[in-house]
């Protein structure tokens, strides 16, 4: 379909109630949009076709089509249409359709639980910029100093980038929720590819697990950052103020094959002067799935160590449960898919409390991760939770930009 630009913002409307149909069309025509109300899909996919709407609004729950078959067939044609939901099925079926509508590429302008007040649609119309209708989305201008598109990266240019010491290790500082002071520091790995600057993990990670590369990355990611962090320790940079902080490193599932892992790290502690205890290993529960019998070994050595382990995304899967019995875990990190959406969802907020109250039942340190603005810091404080990082407390940094950091935050204090 070719989209059209110069006219009217239109407003296509699917539902079977004609009541809400054409209080849907009222105050869109109250905004300037154009309307246009049908009750079945087949009537809605043959104006969809000739009128092109540049807003949709749909039902979930119709007699011939329901609304989530409607979408999936939308997603199908591409279409690029604002799309409100509404239904009165409740709050966590509406965004459960709004989550999966968006993860296939639908533009989502909200969901509207019925019966809704005016003054939210009318937010929704009004707010949301207009797209194009079934017509790709635009592309951003380059920017000047912008990295070149990322090739396809293959194990040689990994395998190079180890050797040339391109990893650059970073650093998230975390924060106790009650007092703000410093805790900690997560350590975070980034490439620092000489063509295509910073790739982040989530690009290189699974190239090292799949071609073996994994251990020897794992480690010199846990040599430079402890390289980093043993001066902390000993405060010899003056920064510690006699705080027992840890530093946080994730660590991959294929490290369980590996027998003599904890020997290794725990020698490194050893020569470094670095207490094993200061030292907390992350590990997602999905990971500690893949091979249960081997996660449970390596697990209990590094913590008859001395090491702590964090469980990390708790409540993203379905084994989590399980994982804390089964497994002696010191700390549970709440997934930021959850921290994020604390303040727009009461569902979010349960499990965070939920989360944050099991932590303390058990004796487990809680600590709340993709933390973005006071409130919800303020949240997270108000329900006991122990530990926050995010955007809101500092972004990852280089190891000299920590310790300035470190610097400003304790003269704050």
């Amino acid at each position: 379909m070719t989209a059209q630009t110069d006219r009217r913002p239109r407003l296509l409307i699917l539902d079977d109630d004609p009541l809400v149909g054409c209080t849907m069309q009222f105050i869109a025509e109250d905004l300037g949009l154009e309307t246009c109300f049908v009750s079945t899909a087949m009537a809605f996919f043959a104006q969809l076709e000739a009128w092109q709407p540049t807003h949709i609004a749909l039902d979930l729950i119709m007699p011939d089509m329901d609304g989530v078959q409607v979408m999936k067939r939308l997603a199908g044609d591409r279409c690029r249409a604002r799309i409100i939901i509404t239904s009165g099925v409740g709050s966590r079926v509406l965004d459960a359709a709004g989550r999966s509508a968006a993860e296939h590429g639908l533009d989502i302008a909200g969901v509207l639980s019925k019966p809704f007040s005016t003054g939210d649609l009318r937010q929704l119309l009004a707010g949301a910029p207009l797209a194009p209708p079934h017509a790709a989305p635009a592309t951003s201008p380059a920017r000047p100093n912008a990295a070149p598109p990322h090739p396809e990266l293959g194990v040689a240019d990994l395998r190079r980038g180890l050797d040339a010491d391109e990893l650059l290790v970073v650093y998230q500082p975390k924060i106790d929720c009650t007092d703000a002071r410093l805790t900690g520091f997560e350590a975070l790995v980034r490439w620092l590819h000489p063509d295509y600057g910073p790739i982040a993990p989530d690009r290189f990670v699974p190239l090292a697990e799949a071609s073996g590369l994994i251990a020897a990355l794992t480690e010199r990611v846990l040599e430079l950052a402890l390289q980093w962090f043993a001066p902390i320790c000993a405060d010899r940079t003056g920064l510690a103020g006699g705080r027992q902080l840890s530093l946080s490193v994730n660590l991959s599932a294929k490290a369980f094959n590996d027998l003599d892992f904890v020997d290794r790290l725990a020698q490194c502690c050893l020569q470094l002067q670095l207490a094993p205890e200061r030292l907390i290993l992350e590990l997602t529960e999905t990971s500690a799935m893949d091979d249960p019998v081997a996660s449970l070994g390596l697990i209990t050595r590094l913590r008859m160590k001395g090491f702590h382990l964090s469980i990390d995304d708790f409540g993203t899967g379905f084994s989590s449960m399980l994982q804390l019995v089964r497994l002696p875990f010191s700390e549970l990190k709440v997934d930021k898919s959850f921290v994020m959406t604390a303040l727009q969802s009461e569902e979010s907020r349960t499990v965070v409390k939920s989360i944050v109250d099991l932590g303390r039942s058990l004796g487990l340190r809680t600590v709340a991760e993709g933390v973005e603005t006071a409130e919800v810091f303020d949240f997270l404080r108000k329900i006991g939770c122990d530990q926050a990082q995010g955007y809101h407390i500092a972004r990852p940094m280089t190891g000299d930009a920590t310790l300035r950091w470190m610097r400003e935050h304790a003269a704050t204090r």
